[in-house]
């Protein structure tokens, strides 16, 4: 009987020394002490919120689907540009080729 007491001690007593590194630390665990730090969201103070200057200038969504619809229309009139660009520097490579062979 005193031997099972002993060695429910020891196991005990091995137990509760892994739980920490020190028995320092042991003792903080069992007491429940809390560790001193400082909070680390309260180092700078916080501003408070304000409207910006121009809040009342801001668009609505009716000028922002006007706007898309503007670049719509940009991008389509440059992709007509490129094609007639491409077509035309194509056809005059050509004629420029043909006319070396015809000269030889």
């Amino acid at each position: 009987m005193f031997k099972k007491k002993i060695i429910s001690l020891i196991i005990l007593s091995l137990l509760i020394s892994s739980c920490g590194d020190t028995w320092g630390s042991v003792k903080r665990g069992l007491t429940g002490q809390k560790e001193k730090s400082t909070d680390e969201f309260m180092i700078q103070r916080k501003d408070p919120l304000i409207l910006p200057p121009d809040f009342t200038n801001l668009p609505t969504p009716s000028d922002r689907e006007t706007a898309k619809e503007e670049l719509l229309i940009f991008e389509k009139s440059l992709k007509k540009n490129s094609s007639t660009e491409n077509t035309s520097k194509s056809s005059s490579t050509e004629e420029s080729i043909l006319e070396q062979i015809k000269k030889n």
